[in-house]
């Protein structure tokens, strides 16, 4: 559980950055607000990130933030532009998203198998749940309380048969969260027809870069669909995988988020160090069966 409670330390000085950003706290200040020497929280915050926890945080600022929504904006119409299939960006996951049939939305589930277990992440621990046609569920943890993410599970499938095996999802939580170069995933969600538009549109974000609620529904052709599209966004049941962490306000603030702003802020600052390490802009492949 060390990796748990690294991550928990480093979301508070998350936390802590971000309120006291103002006054710019060094590394003391914020070593000292998460109870570890400034030696030790500055190899733990750098071992997880790649880089320290200055640089971190600059990644956040509104200005910078704002930079990041004009290149998105940029790179998504560059992508309509020559086609998806004809560019030639170096992509980080390859995603095959499928959507259930009418019959299977209204029958919740039944027939379906799922599998499901609980695995640490760079972003706390995670609930993980996969059907043979793909993953169908992930969400984090909150306040160490399993029951309630197994709860969630059971109300978006409530006629599916649910087991928990780890030792089938884990290989799975691995290719997601720690491996350079993941082989094709496959993904099974439940959804409206505009939901599933929505959340293939925030597959095509790539790594490291965010896009507004209004880059979105531009993207979709409905420009004025903004709460619609927020609230499609807000009820991805694929955390993470489908990057509903990317969509940020239209201020170049982060904003909420199901599993904590903090949490967000996290995915943000550390998918950023990674593309810059990496000096690409990754992305996601999306092949959708409706």
């Amino acid at each position: 559980m060390e990796s748990q409670l690294n991550y928990q330390r480093i979301e508070s000085a998350i936390q802590y950055l971000a309120a006291h950003f103002k006054n710019q706290p060094n590394l003391d200040e914020v070593a000292q607000a998460v109870h570890l020497s400034p030696f030790h929280f500055q190899r733990i915050f750098t071992e997880w990130a790649g880089i320290t926890p200055k640089k971190f945080l600059q990644y956040l600022t509104t200005e910078h933030l704002k930079t990041k929504l004009t290149e998105t904006r940029n790179l998504l119409e560059a992508a309509d532009a020559a086609g998806l299939s004809s560019q030639s960006r170096v992509y980080d996951l390859f995603v095959n998203l499928e959507a259930v049939t009418p019959q299977e939305y209204k029958t919740n589930g039944a027939g379906l198998q799922i599998t499901y277990g609980f695995h640490e992440t760079p972003f706390g621990e995670c609930l993980l749940a996969v059907t043979e046609r793909g993953v169908c569920g992930l969400q984090f943890v909150m306040e160490n309380n399993r029951a309630e993410a197994v709860q969630w599970l059971h109300q978006q499938w409530s006629n599916a048969q649910l087991q928990e095996n780890p030792r089938v999802t884990e290989p799975l939580a691995r290719q997601i969260f720690y491996t350079r170069e993941p082989a094709p995933l496959r993904v099974l969600v439940k959804g409206t027809h505009f939901q599933v538009k929505v959340w293939q549109a925030l597959l095509q974000i790539p790594m490291g870069e965010v896009a507004s609620y209004q880059i979105l529904a531009k993207k979709m052709d409905q420009p004025k669909a903004l709460q619609a599209v927020g609230s499609a966004v807000g009820a991805n049941p694929i955390g993470y995988l489908i990057p509903c962490h990317r969509v940020i306000k239209n201020e170049g603030l982060v904003g909420q988020y199901h599993w904590g702003s903090a949490r967000k802020q996290a995915m943000l600052g550390w998918e950023m160090a990674q593309a810059e390490q990496r000096g690409s802009n990754g992305k996601l492949q999306v092949v959708s069966e409706n």
